[in-house]
């Protein structure tokens, strides 16, 4: 079990970074497309306090801003290709230092080895990464089924999907993994089971009401 002391200290290993000033606490959220980790957000939002910043959502936020900005983001998307680190970087920016949060998952980011470079720039490393692993038999069957309405869930989108992944997006994953950053949870199994394993990887975070919540439901021993 991790002692209490050790689990504040990694609670409060926050960083100076370019954010005006703020100090954050950041976990990268990676897995490939249709591997639930937008719906893992939700529960940890819900559970730990943190604010889930989607870089898909953002990207199609201002896609549908008319701006000139998101009518070249929505052809690189169509194309299947990567948006350019700095267009995402500063969506998150943006976004970071609006909330009056200081806790963030960031979803979907990075997506490959220059993203994270460029993230770093900005002198901000994130507690760890979180990796939702997945095989591309189930994350298929999962897009195919999905009603989003989304033009991006497409057989044929799908597979360019998963082979950006695979080809951009694990190298990042091996990065952390070789720095032992990365929180591996099994993906395939249901959405239950999926956050039981996710809640024993963000017990460092749970608030102190809840913790004591805990502590008095506990069953006694005499």
């Amino acid at each position: 079990m991790m002692d209490a002391s050790v689990a504040v200290t990694e609670q409060e290993n926050v960083t100076e970074n370019i954010l005006g000033g703020k100090k954050v606490a950041v976990v990268f959220v990676l897995g490939g497309p249709g591997s639930g980790k937008g719906t893992q957000c939700s529960n940890i939002v819900e559970h730990f306090g943190f604010t889930h910043l989607s870089a898909g959502e953002l990207l199609r936020t201002e896609i549908k801003s008319g701006s000139e900005n998101g009518a070249m983001i929505d052809n690189i998307i169509k194309e299947g290709r990567i948006v350019p680190s700095e267009i995402t970087i500063k969506l998150l920016q943006e976004a970071m230092i609006k909330s009056e949060n200081d806790k963030f998952l960031i979803d979907g980011f990075p997506r490959n080895e220059e993203n994270r470079a460029a993230f770093e720039n900005i002198n901000l490393s994130p507690d760890f990464v979180l990796f939702f692993d997945c095989s591309e038999e189930e994350m298929g069957r999962r897009l195919l089924g999905r009603n989003q309405g989304r033009a991006d869930d497409n057989i044929e989108t799908i597979r360019k999907r998963f082979g950006v992944f695979e080809e951009s997006s694990l190298p990042v994953v091996e990065y952390y993994d070789s720095k032992d950053m990365v929180k591996k949870i099994n993906a395939a199994k249901p959405i239950a089971e999926v956050f039981e394993d996710v809640k024993t990887v963000f017990q460092m975070y749970c608030p102190k009401h809840a913790l004591l919540n805990q502590a008095t439901q506990m069953p006694s021993r005499e």
